[in-house]
Parts: C-alpha cells; structure tokens; sequence
C-alpha cells in the first residue's frame, strides 16, 4: 500500500515538473518571438586626401644596348619634368624595365606561317606617383602631353584616389547607423504601445564606397571606388531588441 502512494506521489511530482517546465518552454517561446528587428543605415561624404598615378614609355631598336640607352633618356627626361611640376623625388617610382623581343610574321599563300622576321627589341618601363597632394597629381595627368611633345612614346593611366582616414569614417558611420537604427526600434515600439528591452543581437554590415550620385552597384563583399575624387559610404546595422 505504502509502496503505491510512494509510486503515485512520484508520478504526480513529475507530472507538476513537466508543466512546469513546458510553462516555461511556452513563456521563453514568447518573449522571443516579442522582439524588434530594425536596419540604421549610416553614410558620410569625403573627399580623397591620396593620389595614386602612373604611366608607361617604350623604345625599339635592334640594338638591345641602344634601346636600353635611349630608354634611360627618356626616364631622365621624364624624372626632371615631374620634378620641375613640384612631385619630391621620394614620391616618384620606376619599375624595372621590360624587355620584349619582335618578330613579323610571314604566311604563304596557304596562309601557313613560314617564317619570322626578328625586327627588333621593345623595352617598356612605367612610372608610378603616390602623393597626398591630390590637386596637383590630378592635374599633372591631365597635362601629360608635354612629355608626348618632347618625342616620347608616353601613356597615362587614370588616377585612383584613395582617404588615409577610412577607419575613422567607419567608426563615425557605424555611430550614425546605431543611433539610426535605435530610432527606428524606439518609435516602433512607441507606436505599439511597448518599450524597448535589452539588445539582443547587432549585425553590422560592410562598407559600401561608391561616387556622391551614381548607380554603382553595391557588392556582398563591399564596393570600394578609387576612380573618383568625392566619395561617399555607407554602412548598415541591424539590432534586436525585447520588447516589455
């Protein structure tokens, strides 16, 4: 008889156990579904402080030694015109020169290769500018022609510009997006008649660098644009809040 009341004492105890824990399983079930998600977008217009430029000059000559000579004037010529436009020397760098050797080709009237004529040595160098003096780099790759007139083969590439500060502007658009995204959250919860809990969860997104006004395309892994002098980035941050 004892041993029957042990036995059903034991099974009514775990039966209020079980409740209770399923109460339990029920009310953390809601409180987790009682949340607010909200996205704060952060942004912040700047201007490039770093300038990168570069541009390439060949000679050709059957002559190796001659074509190596006739490339060194022309990096003289070129190392003096910088100079003389206020680029320091320090910010000035040649590569090392490529040597390509030429042939003609020649077909017969098949339109078989029959034979290559060797028709000289092609030696390219490029020189390349790093400055923090953006307007005057900028303008100096406008104005490359006079390297053309002094008769040689010159080619300019496009400058890219860079910002020295980006983890400042990072930590400033993260701010913005927090305070953004907590405004949101807060007149969410205003207008549904609750309050914000305790943050559950922040999820920051990459940085998105594109030109003031274009429709670059933003990428998973983030855009960062160095063909235009102004920028403008942006950042997101995604809270989630309990609501009381």
């Amino acid at each position: 008889m004892n041993k029957n009341i042990i036995a059903i004492a034991i099974g009514a105890l775990g039966f209020i156990i079980g409740l209770g824990l399923l109460g339990n399983a029920i009310k953390n079930r809601n409180r987790s579904e009682n949340t607010i998600s909200v996205t704060g977008l952060g942004t912040k217009h700047f201007v490039s402080d770093l300038i990168t430029w570069s541009g390439n000059f060949s000679k050709n000559n059957f002559d190796l030694k001659l074509a190596y000579d006739e490339l060194a004037l022309d990096r003289k010529t070129i190392n003096d015109y910088l100079l003389s436009k206020g680029v320091k020397q320090s910010e000035i760098v040649f590569s090392s020169v490529d040597i390509q050797k030429q042939f003609k080709n020649y077909t017969d009237s098949n339109g078989n290769n029959v034979q290559n004529e060797f028709t000289g040595y092609n030696l390219t160098q490029t020189v390349s500018i790093e400055s923090k003096e953006v307007a005057k780099i900028e303008n100096l790759s406008r104005n490359i022609t006079e390297i053309i007139n002094r008769g040689i083969e010159f080619t300019s590439s496009s400058p890219s510009y860079f910002y020295t500060k980006l983890a400042t502007v990072k930590q400033e658009m993260i701010a913005s997006a927090t305070k953004d995204a907590k405004e949101r959250a807060e007149k969410i919860a205003e207008n549904s008649g609750s309050s914000l809990g305790n943050l559950k969860k922040a999820t920051m997104g990459v940085i998105q660098i594109t030109a003031p006004n274009s429709n670059e395309d933003y990428s998973y892994g983030g855009t960062f644009n160095t063909a235009s002098k102004d920028k403008e980035a942006s950042i997101t941050i995604k809270l989630e809040y309990e609501v009381n």
